[in-house]
Order: structure tokens, then C-alpha cells, then sequence
């Protein structure tokens, strides 16, 4: 099982609080889509001819593809993949993006879910964000999406902002269930060096973001949507039974895939790359047939670390067992006399073979996290194992 991302870098306009590559200018909308195409024949074969289970147009604000242009994408995309004919085809999309028209092109290319950047059902909110859409367009989308025939909805909600009082939050986690969507994306505004909100803040223009409310409201919509009848299945991800992200379950689980477009990142179980974040510069590096990247090679560590990382944040937690047979006895041990303390503090649970997050220990987890991390090793040391780094233009 593999999948493959394309990172579409552009947006109507920049919201305040996003640290993504994107450009608020479409005159190289048409050259990037060339590039695009032949950065998909181009790298064909790094799955190694793995079938496709999982295909996700991210970005940026991939809603802006006319219905030809992603059409073409698709087309090139089966021409040079093998995609699964079940594959979970999900396409990210704005609410002022969407039509009855638009969701109907998308139903015929192939999209068979959405993931819609919904963030509040409040129009306070969504200026304070900078969104382009309002709280009417926010929920004629989700229903003309559901009329179109595409039901496998995940929508986006931030909590945490300053506009966001604990009963307007409590509203929009029971509009989203009302409306019967299947998957939730629920993200703590984080205030990202460089964007606007940060400048804002430290120009004391909007208020900062408080920790305690983060936490109150985390706690919040873990027990309102988990009395719905959602799985709380990662840390910032809830769904119905059956309708969990079958794509970025792969990524926490360590599955292969590719990315493609600038800033796009690959892994292929061994080592991983990443674009260049530059529309121009990918641009023209892929018009001389050469893809612009970095690639970084995995050390054992890093692989431990990151397998740590990513299963924490699940529902299923950190399964001690794979650790043993895939790492070995130093790194199981390693885990287990650094769990023992995070156990203590009731922040971790042992339930069989597996460590998970207890229900505190989830406001905690980048924490619990870095302490269950092997340490880097020391550059003194002879024979210390480094990663390398590799740039390609």
C-alpha cells in the first residue's frame, strides 16, 4: 500500500495564521501545471511500481484546478501509477470554491472525498482569520458536496482563538455532527513564526492565544464527539466508525508515498525528500528535466524516533512489540525505561503490548513524545552514525 500527495501552491488569499507554501498569484498556475506533469512521469518508478491506495491533492488551495486541469493530472496519474480502483481519491477545498457545479466536476474526475476548510460556522471567526468565505458558504458546501454524491467529508475546525468562547466551540462541534460528516479535523491554532497572526500578536494588534483555553477546549471536543459515536484516532483527527483517513493513517503507520509539486515531501521507507518550496525555481528546474529536492537518508534512530512520533499520537499507541522485532532489544529497552516515568505521571497507559496516551498525557503528547526519543548520537563518538543530506537542482 503506498500513496502519492501533489501540493497545488496556490490561494485566493493568505490567512493569517497559515505557514504553508502557497502563492497568492496564479501567472504561473499554467507553467506549474506543466512541470507538474512531468515530475509525475519522471518519478514513476521511486514506489517501485507499488499499487496506489491513496491519492491527496493538498496545498495551497488544490479547488482552484479547473475540472480539465484536474482531469489531466488524473489522466498522467494512472498512466504512470498503478492506482487501486478503490483508491481514496480526497482533494482539499474551500468553501467559496465549492458550487453544485464544482462538486459535480469533481464527482466525474474521480474525487470521491473532500476535505474542506471549514475552521468555524461563525463569521467572527473566519474574519478574524482572514477566510475568504463565510458562515453561509460554510454550510451550503458541505451540503451540496453531500448532493453531488460525494458523502466521505472531512472538514477542518480550529479552536483556541481569541473570537472562539468555550459555547461558540461547543456549537460548531455539534453543527458538524448534525450535518452528519463523517470526519473531523480538529487543530489548536498554533501562531507560526513569520505568518501575519504572528506579527499582529507582537504588534500587540490581536490578542494571543491562551494554552489553558487550548486545553479546555481540546478536552471539550474529545468528550462532545466522542458522545456522538467518533473515534478520537489521532490526536487532531476524529471519524465515525469505518470514514478515518485511510491517507494519513498511512503516514502515521510509515507507509510509503510520494509528493509532488514544490515543497512536497516523499518517503520511501528508507529515506526522505522534500521539493524545493520556490513555484519559480521548481518551475524551471523541471524544464530542464531535473526535479529540485533534498534528500535526507534514515538513520535507525531517526526511523525509532519518528515511528515513536507519529504511533503516540494514535489511538493505538506506540506497539512495543515492533519496536523489538523491527529495531531491536537496545531500542525496546530504551523505550520502556523512558515510558516508566511517563506511566508514573499517569500520562501514558499500558494496555497489553502497546503505550497510549491517557487522557491528560493527550495535552502533553509532542512532550511524552520527545522523552520516549532516542538522543542523538554524539559527533565525538567514533563510528557515530550520521544522517546525510543530499541537494538536487
Amino acid at each position: 500500500m503506498a500513496g502519492i500527495y501533489l501540493h497545488i501552491p496556490f490561494c485566493k488569499q493568505a490567512c493569517h495564521y497559515c505557514n504553508f507554501h502557497f502563492s497568492t498569484s496564479l501567472k504561473l498556475k499554467n507553467d506549474f501545471l506543466t512541470a507538474l506533469l512531468k515530475e509525475i512521469r519522471l518519478r514513476e518508478d521511486y514506489l517501485e511500481r507499488e499499487q496506489i491506495h491513496t491519492v491527496y491533492f493538498g496545498g495551497g488551495t488544490p479547488s482552484l484546478l479547473e475540472e480539465r486541469e484536474l482531469a489531466t493530472i488524473f489522466q498522467s496519474l494512472r498512466h504512470h501509477f498503478l492506482i487501486h480502483p478503490d483508491a481514496e481519491i480526497t482533494l482539499e477545498a474551500n468553501p467559496d470554491d465549492i458550487s453544485p457545479v464544482k462538486a459535480a466536476a469533481w464527482k466525474r474526475a474521480g474525487v470521491n472525498r473532500l476535505s474542506i476548510g471549514i475552521q468555524s460556522f461563525f463569521n467572527e471567526d473566519l474574519s478574524w482569520m482572514n477566510r475568504a468565505h463565510d458562515a453561509t458558504q460554510a454550510v451550503d458546501c458541505i451540503r451540496w458536496a453531500q448532493e453531488a454524491g460525494i458523502d466521505n467529508i472531512s472538514i477542518d475546525l480550529i479552536y483556541g482563538t481569541p473570537t472562539l468562547p468555550d459555547d461558540k466551540w461547543e456549537d460548531n462541534l455539534y453543527r458538524a455532527a448534525d450535518m452528519d460528516i463523517p470526519h473531523l479535523s480538529c487543530y489548536a491554532l498554533t501562531v507560526e513564526q513569520g505568518t501575519a497572526l504572528d506579527f499582529l500578536i507582537r504588534k500587540k494588534k490581536v490578542s494571543d492565544v491562551s494554552n489553558e483555553d487550548q486545553a479546555r477546549q481540546f478536552l471539550m471536543m474529545t468528550d462532545i464527539l466522542q458522545s456522538r459515536g467518533y473515534e478520537h484516532y489521532e490526536i487532531s483527527n476524529l471519524a465515525l466508525p469505518g470514514k478515518r483517513s485511510r491517507h494519513n493513517s498511512a503516514y502515521w503507520k510509515g507507509t510509503k508515498y510520494i509528493g509532488m509539486g514544490p515543497s512536497a515531501h516523499s518517503f520511501n521507507g528508507r529515506s526522505r525528500q522534500w521539493n524545493i518550496a520556490n513555484n519559480a525555481l521548481y518551475i524551471q528546474a523541471l524544464a530542464r528535466n531535473n526535479i529540485p529536492f533534498e534528500i535526507e537518508e534514515l538513520t535507525a534512530q531517526q526511523q525509532y524516533n519518528e515511528y515513536v512520533m507519529t504511533s503516540i499520537r494514535t489511538m493505538e499507541g506506540t506497539d512495543r512489540r515492533h519496536v523489538e522485532q523491527k529495531f531491536g532489544k537496545d531500542f525496546y529497552a530504551l523505550l520502556d525505561k523512558s515510558a516508566a516515568q511517563l506511566i508514573q505521571k499517569n500520562w501514558l497507559l499500558e494496555t497489553g503490548h502497546r503505550l497510549v496516551l491517557s487522557r491528560e498525557g493527550k495535552l502533553f503528547a509532542d512532550r511524552v513524545a520527545a522523552e520516549l526519543f532516542a538522543d542523538p548520537p554524539d559527533p565525538s563518538e567514533k563510528g557515530a552514525d550520521h544522517s546525510s543530506r543530499t541537494s538536487h537542482a
